[in-house]
């Protein structure tokens, strides 16, 4: 049976989330594996090409055991968005439902795992001229600068953002430029309906040892040959796909801010501030289902809930 969007019915994308470090690659693959389909990545740095180590991207031996998308799909400078990546997997998901009752989405960009699963509101297009502007103002003025005429142009979102994300920041003051109207007011939060079932799993470390994960993987991504990743990519710092954990701490040493032990500490500490955001946004989400990463059968663990629970429902 077709359904209107394009989709066979009975078809189920299983959601591999998480915070960083907590081994969803591994889980994803292995899944995958299991069921005979295919994975689509949710993390919006892994898109680009040039930068495998910092973003801790699927290793070729992980690429060749099972089939992989956007993974390495981007140049450094091309602008890509969650409602890009919304319209684009939904159009993948087209066809590898055709091959397959199941797909893996494995990513911890929340914003990312969302617009899939739930869409995202309809904004427009940030034109380079409207870029331009606005990170003018951040480089001219500072976040400070960013904060003061976002509190004017959307004083309602100012009052709800984190003010030291700059990201969100300079993101919903392009959106107030471009629309010429709030950011706010075209925010509805609204969950569109899928023609899929989704399955949301995550797996639940104890706050310690996820940190020591952390703290252990910044550790190989520095011997794998992160300091040399980023010195090649270290003249195009000013791409805001650069301005992420691992680079802008080792472009800090590059320019005599640290020293390199400091550097690389800094970038673990973020690492792990990262993680407790993940976190924070998926205790939120009460469709997730944690997982024991100490099972001897996680995979396992999923395909109960995933499949047995698909094959009662028909």
């Amino acid at each position: 049976m077709i359904s209107g969007d394009g989709f066979s019915a009975g078809k189920t994308l299983i959601v591999v989330t998480g915070p960083t470090g907590s081994g969803k690659t591994a889980l994803a693959i292995e899944l995958a594996q299991r069921l005979g389909c295919e994975i689509i990545s949710a993390d919006s740095r892994q898109l680009f090409r040039e930068i495998p180590i910092g973003t801790a991207a699927p290793a070729p031996a992980e690429l060749a055991a099972a089939p992989h998308h956007m993974v390495g799909c981007l140049g450094l400078g091309e602008y890509y968005s969650a409602a890009q990546f919304e319209a684009d997997v939904l159009r993948l998901l087209g066809g590898l439902f055709e091959k397959s009752d199941y797909a893996v989405l494995c990513g911890g960009s929340m914003m990312y795992v969302d617009a899939v699963v739930r869409g995202i509101d309809e904004l427009p297009t940030i034109s380079p001229e409207v870029r331009r502007r606005a990170y003018g103002i951040l480089d001219s003025d500072g976040i400070e600068g960013v904060r003061k005429l976002l509190s004017e142009l959307d004083p309602e979102y100012y009052a709800q953002v984190d003010l030291n994300n700059h990201k969100r920041l300079v993101h919903a003051l392009e959106i107030c430029m471009e629309a010429g109207v709030p950011y706010s007011s075209l925010r509805t939060g609204k969950a569109r309906t899928r023609p899929f079932r989704v399955v949301k799993f995550a797996l639940d470390f104890p706050r310690e040892e996820l940190f020591n994960r952390i703290n252990c993987r910044v550790g190989a991504m520095m011997e794998a040959g992160l300091e040399a990743e980023a010195r090649g990519v270290y003249p195009l710092r000013h791409l805001n796909s650069l301005n992420t954990v691992g680079y802008k701490e080792l472009f800090a040493y590059f320019d005599g801010i640290w020293d390199l032990p400091t550097a690389v500490a800094k970038i673990a500490r973020n690492t792990r501030v990262y993680a407790k955001k993940q976190l924070t946004w998926l205790r939120r989400d009460g469709s997730v289902n944690w997982l024991d990463p100490y099972s001897p059968d996680l995979a396992g663990d999923v395909l109960s809930i995933a499949v047995i629970d698909d094959e009662n429902s028909c």
